[in-house]
């Protein structure tokens, strides 16, 4: 026999009965719709080209997708926004004022009819205040837009030579790969000796601690790429464990300037330097408007007075303002000179700063090439003579496996040289890029 509470038992598993479940089945669709949108967008995001198989692609995704940049646009486009209302004139003023009503009860009239005033009021600033004004707005917008500039400069330098070091990393792995091949190249030379009783079993044991060596400087070259990989999705606005693409060759960075002297002469039309001479502008046309600000605006109005349902008068104002608070203004002139000095010496610095930081980069750049075409032309082509030379007689027993080892090391050596003086190189050279301004 069935119990009394299994109806109550069903409610309780069941608090919403089938029927009122088939509404629901009005959102199906929709999700039918939203599910395929997404399917559809998912070959989109798959197929979004990842950066970093050539220094190219780097300069691209900074000037695309890099935030810093994308917010200063926006600021810039903010600030030129700006400039039309600087200049515009201020809000008129209308008023209503009532007459004639009785104290105990406001919203009565004492006599019959009750007068009612209209005004309405526009100040005009004179003496050209407003296209001071406007202009001062347009200067400001110009000096961020160049900063936008600048810091694009700068980002793609900073890019470069993350990239730089993303490669060096790379191609250092590969050099120290190599050498530990080779170490193995010798290790079993030494076993065949020892095997014939040419040579002693310290030479291969030597070996072994040589490769043991390697891998350990292998693994430190290994963090180093994973640093530089992390850097390099930062300057990009990436997130820092971002998978990026394999370099497929060597990064150039062209110097199109022949001397120290015409990389600088770069440094008067650098963007920072001239958005202070914008800055410095804007300051000086604000102390013209301060100067100007001596002299009074007026203030039109047009007025109409009504009694009952006709209008009885009108009338036509005129306010002039009173420069009567002169402390107050001489101060603020004296505010925008000491503001406009103030923007002249910031130049000045700034200036100095982007010599400075061309003359550095100029420095490393030019050692760091002399260093490496010395590594290239001069001392690999001696080190590979002395290792193969070294390696022929090794296998014949005129030298010891000390001179052997030796002379690999000396030739590996210098190709791993030859690539950390080409970093540096190609980080001198994109220094002295941001100074040239080449951003392309």
């Amino acid at each position: 026999m069935a119990s009394l509470f299994d109806p109550m038992q069903a409610r309780r598993l069941h608090p919403y009965p089938l029927f009122r479940r088939r509404p629901l089945l009005r959102h199906l669709p929709a999700c039918v719709l939203a599910g395929a949108l997404w399917a559809l967008a998912l070959p989109v995001t798959a197929t979004e080209p990842i950066p970093g198989h050539s220094l190219e692609s780097i300069r691209t995704w900074v000037l695309e997708h890099n935030p810093e940049l994308r917010a200063m646009g926006l600021e810039t486009q903010a600030a030129e926004a700006r400039i039309l209302p600087a200049g515009a004139l201020p809000d008129p003023m209308a008023s209503v004022g009532f007459r004639g009503l009785d104290p105990d009860k406001p919203w009565r009239t004492v006599g019959a009819e009750r007068e009612v005033n209209y005004a309405l009021r526009q100040r005009f600033p004179l003496w050209g205040k407003r296209d001071l004004m406007r202009t001062a707005a347009s200067q400001d917008a110009v000096a961020i837009g160049l900063d936008r500039i600048t810091a694009a400069r700068d980002l793609l330098s900073d890019a470069e030579a993350a990239y730089a070091r993303y490669w060096h990393a790379d191609q250092a792995v590969a050099v120290l790969d190599r050498r530990i091949a080779l170490l193995r190249q010798v290790e079993e030379i030494a076993g065949v000796r020892y095997a014939l009783g040419r040579a002693a079993q310290q030479d291969a044991i030597r070996a072994q601690v040589e490769q043991t060596s390697l891998q350990r400087e292998r693994i430190e070259r290994l963090a180093a790429k994973q640093e530089a990989a992390a850097t390099l999705n930062a300057v990009l606005g990436r997130r820092s464990d971002a998978p990026l693409a394999a370099p497929d060759e060597a990064p150039r960075l062209a110097v199109r300037s022949a001397s120290l002297a015409e990389a600088l002469d770069a440094a008067d039309t650098h963007p920072a330097v001239r958005s202070q001479q914008a800055r410095a502008e804007a300051a000086r046309t604000n102390v013209v408007l301060q100067r100007r600000n001596r002299f009074p605006d007026i203030t039109v109005g047009v007025g109409a007075m009504q009694l009952g349902n006709g209008i009885q008068s009108t009338e036509l104002m005129l306010e002039v303002e009173i420069p009567f608070q002169q402390r107050a203004r001489r101060e603020r002139e004296r505010e925008s000179r000491l503001l406009e000095e103030a923007a002249l010496a910031r130049r000045d610095a700034t200036l100095r700063a982007v010599e400075e930081r061309g003359a550095s980069a100029w420095a490393q750049w030019t050692s760091a090439r002399e260093r490496r075409q010395l590594i290239q032309n001069t001392l690999l082509p001696q080190a590979d003579a002395t290792w193969q030379s070294a390696l022929a007689s090794y296998q014949v027993g005129e030298v010891d496996f000390g001179t052997l080892l030796e002379a690999l090391n000396e030739w590996q050596g210098a190709d791993l040289a030859r690539v950390d003086a080409l970093r540096d190189e190609l980080l001198g050279a994109a220094a002295v890029r941001a100074i040239e301004g080449d951003i392309r």
